[in-house]
């Protein structure tokens, strides 16, 4: 059974098609967290999109996602990641592998990360979008080349906030789509879980980020 950590966290291409979709269908609604999926015309694969609202600051749960050393505590299957370059506190690109579980190959990817919030809503975005280059190709391990994701972070009150993610990838080689669909919500799932008791850590509640207003 291939697992669907691939499309979690990884690489991405067309934010407006992503991003502005209206057509998101209800897969899952449990823990507390709701996970949907759409299917764009042409597209092999669906996006996916997942919801939760969490007890943390809008600081704790940007330090996670930023913290890009240590993704494999959280991101389900990821082999491993590291800091690339960093041009800025809020501009950053990554390298990361995923495990596949044989016969398939590994994947893996460089992507670029920005943050911004809004001053007025407080509203954080955090967006990532698979580059090339950065990072040899190794033997054995298939470069992911097309995908793009969001994060939306809003603030409901004080140490609360709802959390959206919405991902389409496509990890390329000889993996049916019908598969990748498939299992892709759990391994959405599971991550959004991991997430949740992760942002509780000391080193994310003690964070501090000069470019987050609370």
């Amino acid at each position: 059974m291939l697992r669907p950590i691939f499309l979690l966290f990884f690489g991405f291409v067309c934010f407006g098609a992503c991003y502005g979709q209206d057509d998101w269908k209800l897969r899952n609604d449990r823990d507390s967290i709701k996970t949907f999926t759409s299917h764009l015309d042409g597209d092999r694969i669906k996006s996916i999109k997942a919801e939760s609202i969490i007890s943390a600051s809008l600081t704790q749960l940007a330090s996670v996602i930023l913290d890009v050393d240590h993704l494999q505590d959280w991101v389900y299957s990821t082999k491993s990641s590291n800091l690339v370059k960093r041009v800025s506190p809020t501009d950053l690109y990554y390298y990361s592998e995923v495990n596949f579980p044989w016969p398939a190959s590994n994947r893996d990817f460089v992507a670029h990360m920005t943050i911004s919030q809004d001053p007025k809503t407080r509203v954080i975005t955090i967006r990532a979008e698979n580059v090339q280059g950065f990072v040899p190709e190794k033997r054995g391990v298939v470069r992911i080349i097309e995908s793009v994701g969001k994060w939306t972070i809003t603030p409901i009150d004080k140490n609360l906030i709802r959390v959206s993610y919405v991902l389409r990838v496509d990890p390329d080689g000889n993996i049916p789509p019908w598969m990748v669909n498939l299992f892709s919500t759990k391994g959405l799932f599971q991550s959004f879980k991991n997430l949740r008791s992760l942002v509780q850590r000391k080193q994310y509640s003690d964070a501090k980020l000069p470019f987050v207003s609370e």
